[in-house]
């Protein structure tokens, strides 16, 4: 589905290869699913594009304009109605020629075994129809909290999302985390109230939830004609009219839509007016351009303000993602789904309408030889090959026609068991497999030979970390001198060296050190406050907080937020608290060192009205360090996994070497001749090891180095350290 719409929004060519093995793929799963169906006795109309018996061109089956492609999700909390609400449009749009249900297992988007069995949605469905003319890509994504992912995954490629609530429950657990996903991914979305035929339903609860939990304005588009056993139809508040459903139809295709008249709904049209005032005013408050048409040319009777204008009024506010149209029905009782698909037509947008940042153009392809190289005009599959001109790109990127084979690679990986792609705050990156990248575990200060050429070193050094991921560099905030961070000595060694080479600087190296980490062993709470005035400007920032220990390892603080913090925080203000604890996370108190396996939990925070993000993040940014320097600490040192290839003749000192170095061989194998020593040792016990090693074994060893973790250092070896580190101070 995606495939075909960046295809379009780029109009860029695909190998006919590509399109073959995705046409392929496609009709291999279509025939899968249908084989799945066939005993269930489900009968499927014409594919897309084909209306009876006249087939549409070729090119407006695979390829629609792009202005009548809607590409939407179904995500709502487990149970409110989202399949149902799928299988409706299904067959409305006269894709299938009956209803499926649930509960007998029939339906389209659940084909699994798993899910017709339990009634659930476990993975994510697509299916494509058309409706009035315009192209539907749907996914049905699944509701239960254990398959978040999936919506996660779905979210991520769709320009577009229709949110069902149970109308008698109103916002759920799970309807807080879609939501949330779809915040992250910044998907405009319309709200479908479901079940409003069902006991305790609740239009006006409904919305109510939507306003005060989702924290989202609700334009109400539709009102409810009766509810529970008394819900009948809807009112269009948009055009004043009411659609009623046939009681004696059995599908619910067939209704009626009649304009309300005084003489017949006097009551209905009096409330549907103030409905509609209220809408008009509150779409003015959050567009422009519809508030200046509204005080020009209809500020005496909105009655006069056309439909139309009211509607791209709607369309730019759900696209700008300052409101949410809201509509109702009973999807199972076949009411209130026409009227959604006009809306999903009408104001969720075409892919062209969603904004992608594109960061790769290649401009020249040419042919290697060693140092060598031919341009040539084209490149085919299983080629190796170098590109010019791919200034934003860096070792582990995945150069791909569109986004979509992106993420289809990356689905592709994941089945096969491969390591999950690298996710970056920035969902529009082309990060796939790529490589994965360990953390470094040495590190040493690299200086110019003079002030003066320090940009050229900064320019160097940016140029080989794009070739050389492993390769970190920062900048120690006390001395202002840069730090180089890499794998090994050989590692930094070649870094100093090429330097030299490629860009004539010769620079002074430090000496070798080993990357520690930090951590804490107690919980503690600090409490700081920051009040500065800035020309007439106050910034004034309170905040209590509590630090302790994570029982699973993890390299990022985890961020938890007392209940009653979460109500009256902006987003920007999280971004901000966020911002200052990964900030003191970086340099514990004890070497300077980051700080690891650490929860942190915000119990309070009072942000005086102007103060700005920067000065949040200062406050608490000072407040964890408080924490840290309270909380009794540890150092982690990076352990390293250690294989030695040595002869029968040397093993004996070899050992006798490893156990002075804390040392803990875990088995001795034999390889042919060999003895080779699987163990564990600390990385600062194994600097300069290779020479000791070649000199114990007259050069006949070799050995491997590997980090696996990083563990606490026992109470004599941390104090021995500390007395070092300061007498190096």
């Amino acid at each position: 589905m995606s495939n075909l719409r960046i295809f379009a929004v780029n109009h860029k060519k695909i190998s006919s290869l590509h399109i073959n093995n995705m046409c392929c793929c496609k009709i291999r799963a279509s025939l899968r699913r249908l084989k799945l169906r066939l005993p269930l006795g489900r009968n499927y109309s014409s594919l897309p594009g084909v209306i009876g018996n006249d087939i549409k061109s070729l090119h407006s089956i695979i390829s629609p304009p792009i202005a009548k492609i809607r590409n939407i999700g179904i995500m709502a909390h487990i149970d409110a109605g989202k399949t149902t609400t799928t299988e409706r449009m299904l067959y409305y749009s006269g894709y299938t020629r009956s209803l499926g249900d649930v509960d007998d297992g029939d339906t389209v988007t659940d084909f699994m075994a798993q899910e017709r069995e339990r009634g659930i949605t476990i993975q994510s469905a697509a299916v494509t129809f058309d409706w009035k003319g315009y192209r539907i890509n749907l996914i049905d994504t699944p509701g239960h909290v254990d398959f978040t992912l999936e919506v996660e995954r779905c979210l991520r490629v769709l320009d577009g999302a229709v949110a069902v609530f149970d109308a008698s429950a109103g916002v759920e657990a799970q309807t807080l985390t879609v939501w949330r996903q779809a915040d992250k991914h910044k998907i405009p979305r319309i709200c479908f109230l479901n079940k409003m035929d069902k006991t305790g339903a609740s239009f006006n609860y409904a919305v109510e939830s939507i306003r005060e939990k989702l924290r989202a304005k609700p334009l109400l588009l539709q009102l409810p004609i009766g509810e529970a056993k008394t819900f009948k139809g809807v009112v269009d508040v948009v055009n004043k009219e009411k659609l009623l459903w046939n009681l004696n139809s059995d599908d619910g295709r067939n209704f009626e839509r009649k304009p309300l008249l005084e003489m017949s709904d006097p009551q209905l049209l009096k409330e549907t007016t103030e409905a509609r005032n209220a809408l008009i005013e509150q779409v003015a408050d959050l567009d422009d351009e519809f508030a200046n048409l509204v005080l020009g040319e209809f500020s005496e009777n909105f009655d006069l303000l056309p439909a139309e204008k009211l509607q791209t009024a709607i369309h730019r506010v759900t696209l700008a993602q300052t409101a949410v149209p809201v509509l109702c029905g009973s999807a199972l009782k076949n009411k209130g789904v026409q009227p959604l698909l006009d809306a999903i037509t009408m104001y969720l947008p075409s892919p062209e309408e969603r904004n992608y940042e594109f960061l790769e153009r290649i401009s020249r392809l040419l042919l290697p030889f060693a140092d060598q190289h031919i341009e040539i005009p084209s490149l085919t599959a299983g080629n190796i090959a170098l590109t010019v001109g791919l200034k934003r790109t860096a070792t582990g990127d995945t150069i791909v026609s569109s986004k979509s084979s992106a993420l289809a690679a990356a689905r592709r990986a994941e089945r096969k068991g491969e390591k999950k792609h690298r996710q970056n705050s920035e969902a529009e990156r082309l990060l796939l497999a790529g490589v994965e990248i360990p953390e470094p575990v040495f590190f040493c200060t690299v200086e110019p030979p003079s002030m003066a050429k320090q940009p050229d070193l900064d320019h160097a050094l940016k140029c080989l970390q794009r070739e050389d991921p492993s390769l970190k560099v920062k900048l120690d905030p006390d001395s202002g001198q840069t730090i180089l961070c890499g794998m090994g000595e050989l590692h930094i060694e070649i870094i100093h060296d090429r330097i030299k080479r490629e860009y004539g600087l010769e620079t002074y190296l430090g000496p070798l050190q080993v990357a520690y980490h930090e951590t804490i062993l107690n919980s503690v709470r600090a409490t700081d406050t920051l009040d500065r005035t800035l020309g007439d400007k106050r910034h004034l920032v309170t905040v209590e907080l509590e630090a302790k220990p994570l029982e699973t390892s993890s390299l990022q603080p985890v961020i938890d937020y007392a209940e009653s913090v979460t109500q009256d925080l902006s987003q920007a203000s999280r971004e901000a608290i966020e911002n200052g604890i990964h900030s003191a996370c970086l340099q514990g108190p004890l070497l300077g060192s980051p700080i690891q396996d650490v929860a942190v939990t915000l119990h309070s925070v009072v942000i005086h009205p102007g103060t700005s993000t920067t000065m949040i993040s200062a406050c608490v940014s000072r407040c964890m360090q408080k924490a840290l320097k309270k909380a009794d600490s540890q150092i982690l040192e990076p352990l390293m996994n250690l294989e030695v290839t040595v002869t029968r003749d040397y093993l004996s000192p070899v050992l006798a070497d490893l156990a002075q170095r804390r040392g803990n061989i875990q088995e001795i194998q034999t390889r042919q001749d060999n003895k080779v020593v699987i163990g564990f040792v600390p990385l600062a016990e194994i600097m300069g090891y290779s020479t000791v090693l070649r000199t114990l074994t007259s050069g006949s060893a070799t050995f491997a180095l590997e980090l696996s973790n990083y563990q606490a250092m026992n109470p004599q070896d941390q104090s021995m350290l500390l007395s070092r580190r300061s007498g190096l101070s």
